[in-house]
């Protein structure tokens, strides 16, 4: 095999590659904290006595966790307009990350719930706190500290997913690379150039996650700063 790696092309192409990235940046955000807002309600939702809404949360956590984000995407954006509903690619793909983030952390979090001690709750209800006072200040804080590690995880698992958006010319950072490999031919340089962005990605979105987390959580900074 005798392949010569040029990087020189991928140069002009650098301006619509950091658009790109931006926009990744972007969607991710959207996703990873309008998924969380979504989760946290959702498994709220599911926790209720009421059949009603523990049903349909249960659909939509099942939907959405067995369901490709690709296809999500595509029943979004081709599948609404034949009901009338027409939305720009960005509007659809911010609602699909949205959707598919919020689906597994309300499972996550219905897990932290019911982790909760139940004699937590009844010293709650002793002291005359109602159901939801009981979440807010009893339940949820440490229900969200216990389920944060995973909670980051999905969010990182998330902006990686975000590569899919460029299946509806949305011009991510992978749509970005798609027009410049297929307008050079270098795609060995572009995509392994992508590759480490996104490594890099990883890294940082995992790092600004776990600082928001030490900021929110008292108890993990405490822990943390009596190691240090």
């Amino acid at each position: 095999m005798d392949y010569t790696f040029q990087f020189g092309p991928l140069l002009n192409y650098l301006p619509q590659i950091v658009s790109g990235l931006w926009l990744t940046i972007g969607l991710s955000f959207v996703g990873i904290f309008g998924g969380i807002a979504l989760g946290i309600f959702c498994a709220v939702m599911s926790t209720l006595s009421s059949p009603i809404p523990r049903l349909l949360v249960r659909l939509y956590v099942e939907v959405v966790r067995n369901t490709p984000l690709l296809v999500q995407i595509f029943v979004i954006f081709f599948g609404l307009p034949n009901i009338g509903i027409r939305l720009s690619p960005l509007t659809s793909v911010f609602i699909a990350l949205v959707l598919n983030n919020g689906g597994y952390v309300a499972e996550i979090v219905r897990g932290g719930i019911e982790a909760t001690h139940r004699s937590q709750v009844e010293a709650a209800e002793s002291l005359g706190l109602s159901y939801f006072q009981t979440l807010r200040y009893v339940i949820l804080p440490p229900a969200l500290e216990k389920v944060f590690t995973p909670v980051v995880s999905q969010c990182v698992l998330l902006m990686l997913s975000t590569s899919l958006v460029s299946a509806i010319g949305v011009e991510d950072l992978t749509g970005a690379a798609m027009i410049a490999s297929s307008e050079t031919f270098r795609t060995m340089e572009i995509y392994l150039v992508v590759a480490m962005v996104y490594v890099v990605l990883n890294f940082v979105f995992r790092a600004v996650l776990n600082v928001a987390g030490l900021m929110i959580f008292t108890r993990s900074r405490r822990r943390l700063l009596g190691r240090a």
